[in-house]
Formats: structure tokens, C-alpha cells, sequence
């Protein structure tokens, strides 16, 4: 049996898209990939981003919102940060093979209606969906 590819998400608050794309890699990546979340600020998964997961029939209501601190020395393939701050607040990662940024734009701040901030959330969704079937998927 081969090794599982190791994947770290990184976003400021561990609150949306990092916990979504742990979720889509666990779900879309299945037994290949090790898929975990962490944020520069632990805070909470946001029900709208579970509610965006549950749209396309993924359960992430068991995740939960971790620092970066219990990462850092830890053997990874890929440290993916998926929001600017992230990026740019970002420490080093020793044991980290790559280090990618995939800017993707905070839906949370579209706060016009339940409905406009949920299509947000999914809109987001579906573009991480998309990043990790392009540029994950095809290594593992």
C-alpha cells in the first residue's frame, strides 16, 4: 500500500474555506490523501459553510476549527493557504514538500442576504472543488 499524500488547508480563521476544502479533499480524493485544516486564529466552522458542503452531499459537521501551531513540525506533502492573510502571516513550514496559495476570495463578507451568502459560499466551494481536482487529484 502506497502512502497517503498529505495535504494541509491554511485560511486565517479555520472557519470556511479551509474547512471546506478539507472536506472536498477527504470527499473527492477518498483513500489517497490525508487532508487536514488549521487556521492563524481558531474560531468555529461557519453553518453556512456547512450548509454549502451538505448542498453537494458532504457532511462536514464533525470538523473543527484548529490553530497551525500542532502542523508546523509535522511531515506534510502540500501546506495550501487558501486566503491572502493566511498567505502572507504564514510560517515556515520545515517539513513541508510544497507550499502552495490558491487566492480565494473570503465569502464571508457577502452578508446582502441568506441567499446571496450562501451562493457565495458556494461559489467558493466550487472553485476549491475545481483546484483540487486540477492540481491535487492528478499527483495522487
Amino acid at each position: 500500500m502506497t502512502e497517503k499524500i498529505s495535504v494541509l488547508f491554511l485560511c486565517t480563521h479555520n472557519s470556511a474555506r479551509s474547512q471546506m476544502a478539507e472536506g472536498l479533499l477527504r470527499y473527492l480524493g477518498g483513500d489517497l490523501f490525508d487532508a487536514f485544516s488549521a487556521g492563524t486564529e481558531k474560531t468555529f466552522v461557519k453553518p453556512v459553510a456547512i450548509d454549502a458542503m451538505a448542498e453537494m452531499g458532504v457532511d462536514i459537521t464533525s470538523q473543527e476549527s484548529k490553530t497551525l501551531d500542532q502542523y508546523v513540525s509535522r511531515k506534510l506533502d502540500y501546506v495550501i493557504t487558501v486566503c491572502d492573510d493566511a498567505n502572507e502571516s504564514c510560517p515556515i513550514f520545515p517539513y513541508a514538500g510544497k507550499r502552495l496559495h490558491w487566492s480565494i476570495e473570503d465569502p464571508s463578507h457577502v452578508t446582502v442576504s441568506p441567499e446571496k451568502r450562501l451562493a457565495a459560499f458556494i461559489q467558493a466551494r466550487d472553485i476549491l472543488r475545481e483546484r483540487i481536482q486540477r492540481e491535487l487529484l492528478t499527483v495522487g
